[in-house]
């Protein structure tokens, strides 16, 4: 008798993507230049996909806040990814501060024995970028960025596998550390469906659960 293989049963499972702590973060940030070291704090912050990131403009940019209609993925302009992903999003006024202090920036950058001085912001009329080409203020390339700063500085503190979906995963993280409701990640991350914030990008944090489960005593008056 033939017997058939069934394939593997996936109902249930969860992919487990790596994720920075808080901890890691600061190190790595610390680590990085500029404005990588501001890409990498506004992704994290944000939950901005990378092309998200690229495609932001000044006029995008506001006192509490930081508007996404646009995207750039190596060269390519568009619109974001879906109409959920088409959002105004709140953020704190850390990252707006940091996002206005790369205006004040000036860089080093080798080139061969000398050493060339740059401003990070050339211009920040509304409609320009926000992170800019160092050398010649055009649209920043993702895969550089990744391969040149941020893998190199990751791997010498053991983060190994930081990546910009990293970045996006551990902002998601971060709201269920927080304490956020399901629906209020879902629309920070600008998912349409509130499963692939769950599913997808929040990972497992057990200190988050021992949290929640410290807090229940709160709901009632009953003391044991």
């Amino acid at each position: 008798m033939e017997h058939v293989k069934l394939p593997p049963e996936k109902r249930g499972k969860k992919r487990i993507k790596p994720y920075i702590t808080p901890e890691q973060f600061q190190e790595l940030v610390n680590r990085i230049a500029e404005p990588y070291a501001t890409m990498v704090y506004v992704a994290v912050y944000t939950g901005l996909r990378v092309s998200e990131l690229i495609g932001l403009r000044w006029d995008d940019v506001g006192d509490d806040f930081l508007m996404v209609d646009e995207r750039c993925c190596r060269g390519d302009w568009g619109a974001p990814e879906s109409e959920a992903s088409n959002a105004t999003i709140p953020v704190n006024a850390a990252v707006i501060h940091r996002i206005q202090r790369l205006k004040t920036l000036n860089v080093e950058v080798r080139a061969g024995h000398a050493t060339r001085h740059y401003k990070v912001v050339k211009t920040a009329g509304p409609s320009d970028l926000v992170f800019q080409s160092v050398r010649t203020g055009a649209a920043m390339r993702d895969n550089n960025i990744l391969t040149r700063h941020i893998k190199p500085t990751s791997r010498t503190i053991g983060l190994g596998f930081v990546n910009w979906r990293c970045l996006r995963t551990s902002h998601a993280t971060w709201l269920k550390m927080a304490g956020a409701d399901v629906k209020d990640a879902q629309a920070q991350m600008r998912h349409s469906r509130a499963s692939t914030t769950l599913d997808i990008y929040q990972q497992f944090v057990p200190e988050s659960q021992r949290r929640a489960v410290d807090r229940l005593s709160s709901l009632t008056n009953v003391m044991q």
